[in-house]
């Protein structure tokens, strides 16, 4: 027998990966959040504490679970962002004026200084991606992104309900 060649990565045969838009989605979310990560290092903050960031700086007052619901995240994994953020002094918990069982959440004054920094930061990463695509290209593969993210949860829903 003889030994096996060590394969370089330029060398590996992909197959039908290059062809599937869930591949290729990956890859792309994958250097999105790379240049993100990079843009934002000296902040410590994630994508989705950016998101989260910006949620309630838009929506003053909103529930955590309306937020988990916004986000897409499970209550339990809500209640973890929002004691980390609320640790360093970026978000608070008030009591909900309508809702005696619910906080509303609101950005403190150094959540919304970082939040500011943060959205200037964030607009250089997102013009260094549009770089690749005309305008219009750029309005149409978030069109398309958002379609295709529509549709699965749509069928989603409809195959939940079926059960």
């Amino acid at each position: 027998m003889s030994p096996k060649k060590k394969i370089a990565a330029q060398d590996l045969k992909l197959d039908l990966l290059p062809g599937l838009i869930g591949y290729q989605l990956r890859l792309a979310q994958l250097a999105v959040f790379g240049d993100f990560a990079a843009q934002l290092k000296d902040y410590d903050v994630s994508p989705g504490r950016f998101g989260v960031l910006v949620l309630i700086a838009a929506n003053p007052g909103m529930t955590q679970s309306l937020l988990a619901a916004a986000t897409q995240l499970d209550r339990s994994t809500m209640v973890a962002v929002i004691d980390q953020l609320e640790s360093r002094g970026l978000v608070e918990r008030r009591a909900s004026p309508t809702d005696r069982r619910s906080n509303a959440l609101v950005l403190t004054a150094a959540g919304e200084k970082l939040l500011k920094q943060l959205k200037r930061r964030v607009k250089l990463h997102e013009a260094r991606i549009a770089e690749a695509m005309t305008p219009e290209e750029s309005a149409t593969l978030v069109k398309l992104l958002g379609r295709i993210r529509s549709r699965i949860q749509s069928g989603a829903a409809r195959r939940t309900s079926k059960k």
